[in-house]
């Protein structure tokens, strides 16, 4: 059965998370496996880009680098990123057969797709990598990422987000991605204080370094870095997350001149893809106020849809300033949320709303809501 067939099968979510699913399955395979250096990345939101922009200093330090991110917006491929490239159809498909080989029947048919794939990763990883930086999912503590040894853990800003899984308000939340470090830990500069206190009372209880990035560069350091971030045109938020990996390049043990860092080849993060379309896959209020933040004065037509289970109000609400109307992009989910309710609320909100029939080049537009959004626009740019 080829990996595409065999993810067809498996489901994206779970009501109830099996904690003890993924700890036993990388147990039954762990003697086939000879793990590389591993840098664990936790947190709400800029998991991604702090990811990639780690995982492209460290090759540029000669080192062979995988980077594991999720989820995909076109193509699966986009998650396992080795060396600059994406993986190639034809070394998933060899390392899926090879798992299948070691891995039991009863894992084969339990184990999630988020978990198998993690998985898949790791075998292909570890032939292939002196580094890798691993993104966990949605979690922390229990998540499928978690279950491999580290020498660093990254804590990115960490926001209200999957509260049904994660913990109704930020302290929970917090914890539960905390829990997850068992080493030295770099925290990114964060906008909710709790967060700060839970990791340093984490790096207490365990006896590790804490590395607050805020508090991490000299004065000239920090000149040369908003320098860079500034020529490269990074939002704030990307030049937020360039600055963490910075700093935990430099705890590892490795420098580079920025000025030698190609640009970041992370789609969907705050891209420009055209004169008029920014396209962002971030789907929460951590996420929303970034962007107002990054386009200030200059209002956006919104492409947007949400998942039933993202407070979207919210979401508009924050955006508001920056809209000049919504345009709602079909998404195929059953998890989308009723369409009915959708325009209510943005009319609720005073904000214009139509469906979405296409971009008009005398108009500034912003794609965003998730990564399902952004895969419906970009497949239907594809498809005309």
């Amino acid at each position: 059965m080829t990996l595409n067939q065999f993810l067809e099968h498996k489901p994206l979510f779970y009501e109830v998370i099996d904690t003890t699913r993924m700890p036993l399955a990388y147990q039954s395979v762990k003697e086939h496996l000879k793990l590389p250096r591993i840098v664990h990345i936790v947190g709400t939101n800029g998991k991604g880009t702090t990811g990639r922009f780690l995982a492209q200093m460290l090759r540029s330090c000669g080192l062979h680098v995988g980077h594991y991110t999720s989820p995909h917006i076109v193509k699966f491929n986009e998650r396992i990123w080795i060396d600059g490239q994406d993986i190639d159809d034809a070394m998933l498909e060899l390392y899926h057969q090879k798992l299948l080989l070691i891995l039991s029947m009863q894992f084969q048919e339990s184990l999630s797709y988020f978990e198998y794939t993690t998985l898949l990763a790791m075998l292909i990883f570890c032939d292939q990598c002196d580094f890798v930086v691993l993104e966990a999912g949605l979690g922390g503590e229990f998540d499928a990422t978690n279950v491999f040894d580290k020498i660093l853990s990254i804590i990115t800003p960490i926001g209200l987000d999957h509260q049904a899984f994660l913990g109704e308000n930020i302290e929970a939340i917090a914890q539960t991605k905390i829990n997850s470090v068992k080493n030295d830990c770099v925290i990114a500069k964060q906008y909710e204080k709790e967060v700060y206190s839970i990791a340093r009372d984490k790096a207490s209880q365990i006896d590790k370094k804490l590395f607050e990035v805020a508090s991490f560069f000299d004065k000239q350091t920090c000149e040369n870095i908003a320098s860079y971030v500034s020529k490269q045109g990074y939002s704030t938020f990307l030049g937020d997350n360039f600055t963490t990996a910075f700093c935990a390049l430099r705890v590892l043990g490795y420098d580079t001149d920025p000025d030698t860092l190609q640009s970041l080849s992370l789609r969907g993060r705050c891209q420009k893809i055209s004169p008029n379309v920014t396209i962002d896959v971030g789907h929460n209020q951590m996420a929303a106020l970034a962007l107002v933040k990054h386009f200030g004065k200059n209002k956006v037509i919104l492409v947007y849809n949400s998942l039933k289970d993202k407070d979207y109000h919210a979401i508009l609400e924050i955006l508001k300033p920056i809209i000049l109307e919504i345009q709602v992009i079909d998404i195929q989910s059953p998890r989308a949320v009723e369409q009915e309710a959708l325009y209510l609320n943005a009319s609720s909100l005073g904000i214009p709303v139509f469906p979405f029939l296409g971009i008009k080049k005398d108009k500034e537009y912003l794609v965003f809501g998730s990564f399902l959004v952004v895969e419906a626009f970009l497949k239907g740019i594809c498809e005309k």
